[in-house]
């Protein structure tokens, strides 16, 4: 009996169209089907902590293609959140109760915002963005002049804080960190995030970490050691989990709570790929398994898993990276993310600056603000493996 579909893919965000994409553009024949749990179109997510929220574009803008598209290229839009896989009988079933079966799956199902384990952390008035649904929640809200606390100083903290500054939100940013993504990039980096964040006006409460969040009346209460925060709402920005729980009746092993892959994408289980935030993948430049959670590389690596899937040799080799907006001030970083053990701060004419990540004597990362030549040559740096100086 033939399958519902030649390729299944479960996850409407940027991996999986892309998957679709490189499916069709390697060849790839038969009947296609994106499964998403949102309803609609897949759509670019790095504009929800940016320019959407800052009220610069609209929702309209979003969408990576319009619905026309899916005629075209032969794809069906398939409305549901799946809850189980079957890989004895290549089927996937929906909630409600439907079920597809398919020739090869495509798992990218992307990540969800974590919740700190304190107690108010799930106060309706604290809120998450992963969504446009999450977005359109947070603004409708948002009172004018309203008092708003952001937990976490990663690049989505840093970016929502900005944002809801540039809507006359009056923003505390509180984070158990020295310095804005001080862990990642560094101390001098995280400085320079610090001061564009007080210069937009945002209130910084740094190196404390959130204990609890109370309820008083119309207000919370953010309390993190000697520190404590009140607003009318709180956004937490602490991080996302893979959603891997597909596997888990399986007892696959995950990596970092991610599905391993090899570079084409491929599982240890039949037919079975998986690419963007919900897996760790081979990186043939590498050498070595990688978990980014990327919006350019969930792009990349869907691509490799739909021309696989379509009997393409297709492998993932490219230096991760990606570009954050906090404010005004626009970051482009590219590293491999697993690690650095030195870093050197250089500051070029023009007002930017350029921070280099060694490890292993060779150059692993590289950050930079109005330098966009040094990042281009800081990405074949590191895909040469180019020694540390």
């Amino acid at each position: 009996m033939s399958p519902d579909f030649e390729l299944l893919v479960v996850g409407g965000g940027p991996a999986g169209l892309s998957a679709v994409r490189g499916f069709r553009d390697a060849g790839g024949e038969g009947r296609v089907a994106i499964v998403s749990d949102e309803h609609r179109m897949p759509y670019r997510r790095p504009p929800l902590t940016k320019e959407l929220l800052r009220g610069e574009i609209s929702e309209d803008e979003l969408p990576l293609e319009d619905e026309t598209w899916l005629a075209k290229n032969g794809v069906s839009l398939v409305s549901g959140r799946a809850v189980a896989l079957d890989v004895a009988a290549h089927e996937v079933s929906l909630s409600g109760g439907r079920q597809l079966t398919y020739a090869c799956c495509v798992l990218s199902t992307g990540s969800e915002p974590t919740r700190l384990p304190v107690r108010g952390a799930d106060d309706p008035s604290v809120r998450v963005v992963r969504s446009l649904d999450h977005v359109r929640e947070l603004l409708h809200r948002l009172s004018p002049g309203g008092e708003v606390i952001v937990i976490g100083s990663g690049f989505i903290g840093c970016e929502i804080a900005a944002s809801l500054r540039r809507r006359d939100a009056s923003v505390t940013l509180v984070s158990d960190e020295p310095a804005p993504n001080g862990g990642r990039l560094g101390a001098r980096a995280g400085a320079e995030i610090a001061r564009w964040l007080r210069d937009e006006g945002v209130r910084l409460e740094l190196g404390v970490a959130v204990e609890a969040i109370e309820r008083h009346g119309q207000l919370l209460r953010v309390s993190a050691g000697s520190t404590s925060v009140t607003g009318s709402l709180v956004v937490m920005a602490a991080g996302v989990a893979p959603r891997s729980e597909l596997l888990l009746a399986y007892g696959t092993p995950l990596e970092d709570g991610a599905i391993p892959v090899d570079a084409s994408m491929r599982t240890a289980l039949p037919d079975l790929f998986a690419a963007g935030d919900v897996c760790k993948a081979e990186n043939a430049t590498a050498g070595r398994s990688l978990r980014v959670e990327h919006w350019g590389d969930a792009l990349a690596q869907g691509e490799v898993a739909g021309r696989a899937a379509a009997r393409e040799r297709a492998e993932w080799g490219e230096v991760p990276g990606f570009w954050s907006t906090i404010g005004g001030h626009t970051l482009k970083y590219a590293a491999w993310g697993d690690g650095y053990d030195e870093s050197r701060f250089e500051s070029p004419s023009g007002g930017g600056f350029v921070v280099w990540y060694g490890r292993d004597e060779h150059i692993v990362g590289v950050l930079t603000h109005r330098a966009d030549e040094q990042y281009e040559r800081g990405r074949r740096l590191i895909e040469e493996g180019a020694p540390w100086a």
